[in-house]
């Protein structure tokens, strides 16, 4: 088991980009089965990376090196005249994990959300990741009364 690890948590810079892209590719085969188009992941993961509105990714570097990333993506609430901020595309390189890595950006990404007066902070996961369930009631989070629906318009 590793040692005790220094790592700090930052925002995604373009030099983090091939990191989060095969982070994306290692999530999907990990959690679902899925294997992604590494071209269009790219495209997907600079797009975001060069326009704020389309995401912003927290990256945890250990030695310079990225070892974890989520991305942030913001829904505006008309009901409540307030910001929900989202959690997606979370990924801890495995021999990272269980040292706190994962508590560590969402503890980051909660003190930048209170700075912005963010009135929540949401995610989903698949429903068979028992495992990032567990994780994500240990911090706090609870399960949401809403169900999520959706239409693939590009089949």
């Amino acid at each position: 088991m590793m040692k005790d690890i220094d790592y700090v948590i930052a925002r995604g810079e373009i030099c983090d980009i091939d990191s989060i892209i095969q982070f994306q590719a290692d999530m999907a085969m990990e959690s679902e089965g899925t294997t992604l188009d590494l071209e269009k992941v790219a495209k997907g993961v600079t797009a975001a990376m060069n326009d704020d509105s389309k995401g912003i990714y927290w990256v945890a570097k250990a030695d310079g090196k990225a070892i974890g990333s989520l991305m942030l993506t913001r829904e505006w609430s008309d009901w409540n005249n307030e910001w929900y901020w989202w959690i997606q595309s979370v990924y801890v390189v495995p021999e990272y994990r269980k040292h706190g890595i994962y508590k560590a950006m969402y503890s980051t990404l909660k003190e930048v959300a209170k700075e912005n007066n963010v009135s929540q902070i949401r995610l989903y996961v698949d429903k068979a990741n028992h495992p990032a369930q567990q994780v994500y009631q240990r911090l706090g989070m609870h399960e949401s009364h809403y169900l999520m629906f959706e239409e693939n318009l590009n089949d």
